[in-house]
């Protein structure tokens, strides 16, 4: 007897609903098909990606769901702030933030290769080959594609006095983003700021020493690179002076306030005089707190808390500048430019624990009178902070994403000073590779290495589409032209400049960036094959409709 869907009911007040049965049982799909349903959901997300590739790729416009909008073409962002819910997308979205980690650039390539890889892979399950064996075939292709990449890969020299090589790469990386109109200006600031903090010695870049902060206003030419920090605050009383010279900074995390017991205390005031007594504790010790921060020898404090109106008015009086509630990030930061030492409590202060600095200055913009206090000419003379402007916070927002792809590609030839060309160059030529390896393989696997070959070329057609060229059209000319001439160097012409050679055109990618971009794709591709069962549905669970009202209800009893 069929199961009965749908039954007529009553309840207290008479009034009529109908229960349905949405579905009776798990179900749950084998082999292939779970593997066909998991390609489709990660080819999705790959397609969505796609048209933002390239520096004539589309910006995406996100809303958050409190209405806040974001306006992006970083891949790490828009899968970040996508509400993903299939496992198997989710997977491609932690793919591009692991990119994004690691690297820092490369984050709508390797998703775009990761669902061209899968497509391919789609078309080898239906000609009835074995999931391990086409993991196994793409296993071998990458490896034949990172050895080509690193065949194929240009030394650049650069130092503090040339740095015209680190300005093309960072210019590569910029020419995609919102930022692309004052493209030369923003290179420079990254190329500076990566230089300032690195050990060219050691290959190694502080992160930490980098700040990016920005204020609505302006425009984006406005944006500075600071050689010291700033801070989004001002001077606690506004009589205090706005610049202090040869500062030396007392950096504190106790609040100026009179000690008071930690567990739960109770003060009874009964008479006047009490009252005055305890007023007169308090001042003196707020006078005591000043005159220790006094005797070191400390011309400005930076206290982490707050202190009320009798501690500023105090500090005013002393001649002590002060600047309250600042963070703990920006503390640490302010400690390790400065050199000085964070303070847990005013007797722990020494003169060697003040930071030192030439000048400390309040700058304020446009009509509304922002204040924002400059620390430079610091000890420590290798932290820098970029101060982005823009006519509004989208625009200041992607902005610092913009240039946090750029100070991640200038970082990375620091690192490792080895590139490969842009605009496809690279991928045209490891496809090439990869597809004649794949004619001297006996087994099975050559299959897997022409798909992989044949994935590759996603990327330079979604760069000619994006550039609104005829994506087969060029691929193939370009192709046909890298086998005739033997020139690993011919890319895709997406400014139309009318010259297909990326050196040329100075379009340099850092070749670490392009080999994890090839392992991680191919990671995650070998993990979806690799799933062998999959529970679709969840569990049973009944739908009430009602004449009032729709609602779920099942295991989940909400």
């Amino acid at each position: 007897m069929a199961q009965q869907e749908a039954v007529y009911a009553t309840d207290e007040y008479g009034r009529p609903f109908i229960i349905l049965r949405e579905q009776g049982r798990k179900t749950r799909t084998h082999g292939v098909e779970a593997i066909k349903s998991h390609i489709l959901a990660a080819r999705t997300v790959a397609n969505i990606i796609r048209t933002s590739l390239g520096p004539r790729g589309l910006d995406k416009i996100l809303i958050s769901p409190d209405g806040e909008i974001t306006v992006t073409n970083d891949g790490a962002t828009i899968l970040g702030q996508m509400e993903v819910e299939h496992q198997v997308a989710k997977l491609l979205v932690q793919l591009s933030k692991s990119q994004d980690d690691e690297i820092g650039d490369g984050t709508t390539g390797v998703v775009v290769l990761a669902g061209a890889l899968l497509e391919k892979s789609e078309d080898l399950l239906d000609r009835g080959i074995h999931p391990i064996r086409i993991a196994d075939g793409f296993d071998r292709a990458c490896t034949v594609a990172c050895e080509k990449l690193d065949s194929i890969s240009d030394r650049v020299d650069f130092s503090p006095e040339n740095k015209e090589n680190l300005l093309k790469t960072a210019m590569t990386s910029l020419g995609s983003k919102i930022v692309s109109k004052e493209l030369q200006q923003f290179a420079q600031i990254a190329v500076d700021a990566v230089l300032t903090v690195a050990d060219l010695e050691r290959r190694d870049v502080p992160f930490d020493l980098i700040k990016v902060d920005g204020k609505v206003g302006g425009s984006l030419a406005d944006t500075t690179l600071i050689k010291g920090v700033l801070i989004d605050k001002d001077m606690s009383h506004p009589q205090m002076p706005s610049c202090v010279r040869d500062a030396r900074l007392a950096i504190l995390t106790c609040p100026f306030e009179p000690p008071r017991p930690k567990t739960k205390h109770k003060l009874e005031i009964t008479s006047v005089e009490e009252f005055k007594h305890l007023r007169d504790y308090e001042k003196e010790k707020f006078e005591d707190m000043i005159k220790m921060v006094k005797d070191t020898g400390a011309n400005l404090v930076i206290c982490q808390w707050g202190f009320d109106d009798e501690a500023n008015h105090l500090l005013m009086q002393n001649e002590l500048p002060a600047v309250r509630w600042v963070g703990g990030p920006e503390i640490e930061l302010i400690a390790i430019a400065t050199q000085g030492r964070i303070v847990p409590r005013f007797e722990d202060l020494t003169p060697q624990k003040l930071g030192k600095a030439g000048i400390v200055r309040e700058v304020t913009f446009g009509t509304t009178r922002d204040k924002m206090l400059v620390i430079e000419e610091c000890a420590n003379s290798r932290a820098v902070t970029i101060f982005v402007r823009g006519s509004n916070k989208m625009i200041v927002d992607e902005a610092k994403r913009a240039l946090h792809d750029a100070i991640c590609a200038v970082r990375n030839l620091v690192v490792d000073n080895r590139v490969v060309y842009g605009g496809g160059a690279a991928d045209i030529s490891c496809s090439i590779a990869v597809s004649k390896a794949a004619d001297e393989i006996p087994s099975i696997e050559q299959y897997a290495m022409r798909s992989f070959a044949a994935a590759l070329d996603a990327i330079p057609l979604a760069l000619a589409e994006n550039s609104g060229l005829s994506p087969i059209e060029t691929l193939t000319e370009v192709k046909s032209r890298q086998v005739t001439e033997k020139n690993s160097r011919l890319g895709i012409d997406c400014s139309g400049r009318g010259e297909n050679d990326m050196k040329k055109q100075f379009v340099y990618d850092p070749l670490i960036s392009k080999r994890q971009q090839y392992l991680l794709a191919t990671q995650l591709v070998r993990a979806v094959l690799k799933i062998g069962k999959s529970t679709v549905s969840l569990a049973d669970k009944t739908l009430i409709v009602s004449t009032d009202d729709v609602i779920v209800a099942g295991e989940a009893d909400e």
